[in-house]
């Protein structure tokens, strides 16, 4: 299939009806606001919640894999609180977002551990750690505001690193290009789909099972934690409450871009235009002096869109094809 072909068959697909949607909301944003297709708004559009972006990206591999991880924006709160208080003590700020990015990695270990080997529920396990991290992080801090970082650490979330680019866009960017590469073209993408698919068949097929999912959760505690970085980088300050609610944007963002709850099915591709949708359909309300609750209300109707409307296209699909079996058969 060429390239042309592939494109239109997308074209044909639920990315190409998000696709048509985005249009549809960029038209009527930039007839409310002139600038808004200006190159810095747009930038700001991803600045702006660039770190639940970075989450989508892990949050894709997961949901493909028929799991999910409640727990990474407390992992990405608790990050944050760890580094303030790390360099608050005295340690070195470069050490101390070392030991934060090793910190997430052993949050996701624990939860992967539960869910591969004990065989608990990943909504169960995931849960009880969302609760369990944003407590740790409120430990750390208490009711404190930390701030006053290096100014480096602070550029590196607040200002353009190349060209108008901040270094969390770069980061972004980089890191979705190398997880389409490992989803879409080599073989751990490929088991993470058939895990999703059936995990029983996966196994009789010789697909390390455990492994995969161990490796996804310790890869979500990891990005969770870079993203906590980021996210303190960028507002110079830290609270015990941090990132508290983002979960609900990331899945709505995985969900929404046609990766299937059930598992086994979507691509990176359509979470993008999710993301795209999400970040331009927040820009447009705000526009319309909309409050930050009737935003998240709207987003909650749209994680029940995201799941419901997929599910009845897939029964009228199926429900047509048995018409058409049974017309050609009667004819």
């Amino acid at each position: 299939m060429s390239i042309l072909q592939k494109v239109f068959t997308r074209l044909k697909s639920w990315e190409g009806f998000l696709l048509s949607i985005l249009v549809v909301i960029v038209v009527i944003n930039s007839f409310q606001a002139p600038a808004y297709l200006s190159l810095n708004n747009q930038i700001n559009l991803f600045v702006l919640s660039i770190e639940k972006i970075i989450l989508a990206l892990v949050m894709t591999f997961i949901i493909i894999n028929a799991e999910i991880d409640l727990s990474i924006a407390s992992i990405m709160g608790l990050a944050a609180c760890l580094i303030a208080v790390l360099y608050e003590s005295g340690v070195p700020m470069w050490l101390a977002i070392v030991i934060a990015l090793f910190a997430g990695a052993a949050c996701g270990l624990f939860n992967g551990l539960w869910v591969a080997k004990a065989r608990l529920s990943s909504l169960v396990v995931t849960l009880s750690m969302l609760i369990a991290y944003r407590g740790m992080a409120r430990i750390l801090v208490e009711d404190r505001s930390i701030g006053s970082f290096p100014e480096w650490f602070e550029a590196l979330g607040q200002k353009p690193f190349l060209g108008p680019l901040p270094l969390s866009m770069i980061i972004f960017f980089v890191l979705f290009v190398i997880a389409t590469i490992i989803l879409q073209y080599s073989a751990f993408g490929r088991h993470v789909y058939v895990i999703g698919n059936s995990r029983d068949v996966a196994r009789y097929s010789g697909v390390k099972v455990d492994s995969v999912k161990l490796t996804l959760y310790i890869a979500s505690g990891v990005v969770a934690a870079l993203s906590g970085i980021l996210f303190a980088a960028r507002l110079g300050a830290v609270r015990g409450d941090m990132a508290l609610g983002f979960e609900l944007d990331v899945i709505t963002m995985v969900l929404l871009g046609g990766v299937s709850i059930f598992g086994g099915s979507g691509s990176l591709f359509g979470v993008l235009i999710s993301i795209m949708i999400i970040l331009n359909l927040r820009n447009g309300m705000a526009l319309s002096n909309l409050s930050g609750h009737m935003q998240t209300g709207v987003i909650g109707i749209l994680l029940i869109l995201s799941v419901l409307v997929p599910n009845l296209v897939n029964q009228l699909r199926t429900y047509l094809k048995r018409r058409q079996i049974v017309t050609a058969k009667a004819k």
